[in-house]
């Protein structure tokens, strides 16, 4: 089963800068034991544009789709045997990244 595993941002307390070798080391982790399908981190939030085109005329607005001092930072996508596994992989990458994480099965 795929799950998006989310790490979750806050402009008010920032998680550490200096994570890269830890993320790095759980991301070969991830791949040495099969689960990595991709992962990315983002831009700020300030590098966003909303698109919404609903209506007569699309629409695009400069910013995050929502003004929150919390906004999602970047992301794994993991294939793994369930429920479990995922949170205990997610609690992981929490640790690695020092951010707080979001996890979410893929329909």
């Amino acid at each position: 089963m795929q799950y998006l595993i989310s790490v979750i941002d806050d402009l008010s307390k920032p998680g550490s800068t200096d994570r890269q070798p830890a993320i790095d080391v759980f991301n070969q982790r991830l791949i040495a034991e099969g689960y990595w399908v991709f992962a990315g981190g983002l831009a700020d939030p300030d590098t966003a544009t909303v698109v919404d085109n609903r209506g007569d005329q699309p629409l695009l607005t400069d910013g995050p789709f929502m003004e929150s001092k919390e906004y999602l930072a970047g992301f794994w996508v993991l294939d793994v045997p369930d429920l479990d596994v995922a949170l205990r992989l997610a609690n992981d990458a929490s640790r690695a990244c020092d951010r707080k994480i979001e996890v979410r099965p893929f329909r």
